[in-house]
């Protein structure tokens, strides 16, 4: 990282006040499943007595950092390779299609160029435990769920370093999905979710408070055939402004990207699903330019 002298004093002030701003957002950023982000066709309801096991690996690199929707001019490099365990049980509950499940991220994080100061973190990310409910019976094309969504602090988290894949504190999250035939080849799934913060007391030596995160997403499938379909994602987050000891952090995000990929049954119990994504614009924080999303479901 550039030394604020090597820039002039004001200058060089600026860029590392903006750094240091672009870190304490990146940390947060960095964490796995911050946002709940939803793969196409996750809000179908299917019949009850049905178990899926659900596996997901991802890879990330970040090699730009934002402040206020400026670039900070430091070589920021940020990689990260996560996966998540996923069990899911549909029922009947009086009248209603119910799917408790739970998800364990894990993986490592790892700062490099300027950021190799940040070192690494690995183990297990924070519980998510979930359950959406369906206004639909199973078999319909139309789907409409929404999901609770709590996230249970057991993750990995050191308060004396600065990457973690835990987060030390509670989340709650509200979710909704809605799933829209357009054509006999084409769907469309629609989600929104806000997600509310518990305070983090050991944030380094201080108290770290988030407001409210939103996340809109859009993803449209073309069906080359009932068991393969080729698909484009869109996704915006927004909010989720931190104070740290009450002092507010100007770092509200506002982010967007894309994902293309393909999804093909292999038989009628196993899929596999393959995107690859990338950042279109960050406000705060470090700017992905690859994202690659693996899945294979099981159905029992």
């Amino acid at each position: 990282m550039t030394h604020p002298t090597h820039a002039g004093p004001k200058k060089g002030w600026r860029l590392w006040s903006a750094a240091g701003a672009v870190l304490a957002a990146s940390l947060l950023a960095a964490t796995p499943a911050r946002a709940i982000d939803v793969d196409a066709g996750d809000y179908t309801a299917l019949p009850a007595g049905t178990t899926l096991g659900i596996v997901y690996y991802q890879h990330a690199t970040r090699n730009r950092a934002y402040s206020g929707g400026d670039r900070v001019p430091i070589d920021a490099r940020l990689d990260s390779d996560v996966g998540i365990l996923r069990g899911v049980r549909f029922m009947d509950i009086g009248g209603y299609i119910v799917d408790p499940q739970f998800l364990l991220p894990f993986g490592k994080l790892k700062g490099k160029n300027d950021l190799s100061a940040l070192g690494s973190a690995d183990g297990i990310g924070d519980l998510l435990l979930a359950a959406t409910v369906w206004f639909n019976k199973p078999g319909q094309k139309e789907n409409f769920g929404i999901t609770p969504f709590v996230f249970v602090p057991v993750g990995s988290y050191d308060r004396n370093k600065p990457l973690n894949l835990g987060e030390n504190r509670w989340k709650f999250a509200l979710q909704a999905g809605w799933i829209k035939p357009l054509s006999d080849s084409i769907t469309m799934d629609l989600i929104g979710d806000v997600t509310l913060f518990g305070k983090n007391d050991e944030f380094g030596a201080s108290t770290l408070k988030q407001k409210p995160l939103f996340q809109f997403q859009g993803w449209w499938r073309y069906h080359l055939s009932a068991a393969t379909d080729l698909r484009l994602g869109l996704s915006q987050t927004v909010g989720g402004e931190t104070k740290v000891d009450g002092v507010a952090q100007d770092n509200r995000t506002s982010n967007s990207k894309f994902s293309i990929g393909a999804g093909h049954f292999v038989g009628a119990t196993t899929q596999i699903l393959a995107t690859y994504g990338r950042d279109i614009s960050v406000r705060e924080g470090l700017k992905e330019n690859n994202r690659l999303n693996l899945r294979l479901l099981l159905i029992f």
